[in-house]
């Protein structure tokens, strides 16, 4: 199995030695049905010429040891609200809310708070997985700044849920899916690792990723 992937540098383009294609007009992404093994992605503005920090400024612990098997864990439990909801024994998510995860970590690997899309259950559209779960677990905690805390998330953070987790100070942000659409962990835009922005998490992008897009894929279907 290979090592976990270091803080994100980019999404990749294809994977099997393919290439994405030279001007495509728009990338597949986790959600297209013919996806198939194909990895959605783009550069990150962390690579060379473009804006925000790489894997090689500093900014990563990059031989932890057993970080790799840590975020694959977490990314599980991420992956089992995305399918079952929150509370596997009670009613079931709704169809219509797209399968998306979330769960915050505290310090030690403690669990503070879960939340999945609740856009139609509720009729709220800030109702996203990451902001749900950092709500909860801000309330749990009795603050807002969440500094030693991780938040692992079954597909990349859009562009609001990327601006609540700099604005709740996360330290390290884990994700599945790549989401070149609306991605702003590093597909489309880089909001988390702006160098405009007085906090930059750490993210780790792809961990199960072929598993967490083959539930959107199913989902889109």
């Amino acid at each position: 199995m290979a090592s976990d992937p270091a803080p994100s540098t980019g999404g990749a383009g294809l994977t099997g030695g393919g290439s994405a294609a030279a001007g495509a007009a728009e990338p597949a992404d986790a959600t297209d049905p013919a996806l198939g093994p194909v990895r959605p992605g783009q550069p990150t503005p962390g690579a060379v010429g473009r804006v925000g920090p790489g894997a090689a400024e500093g900014l990563a612990e990059l031989d932890g040891t057993g970080r790799r098997q840590r975020h694959e864990l977490w990314m599980r439990r991420a992956l089992q609200v995305a399918v079952t909801g929150p509370e596997p024994a009670g009613p079931g998510p709704t169809a219509d809310d797209v399968p998306v995860g979330a769960v915050v970590y505290g310090p030690g690997g403690v669990e503070l708070a879960v939340g999945r899309n609740e856009r139609e259950l509720t009729g709220d559209p800030t109702a996203h997985a990451e902001v749900l779960a950092l709500r909860r677990a801000a309330e749990r905690l009795g603050r807002w700044r969440l500094d030693d805390c991780t938040l692992v998330v079954t597909l990349e953070p859009c562009t609001m849920c990327a601006g609540a987790i700099v604005l709740a100070r996360i330290p390290t942000v884990v994700f599945g899916a790549w989401e070149p659409k609306t991605g702003a962990a590093g597909s489309l835009w880089d909001v988390l690792r702006d160098r405009r922005l007085n906090h930059r998490p750490e993210v780790y992008g792809g961990v199960l990723e072929a598993e967490n897009s083959a539930v959107l894929r199913a989902f889109f279907r």
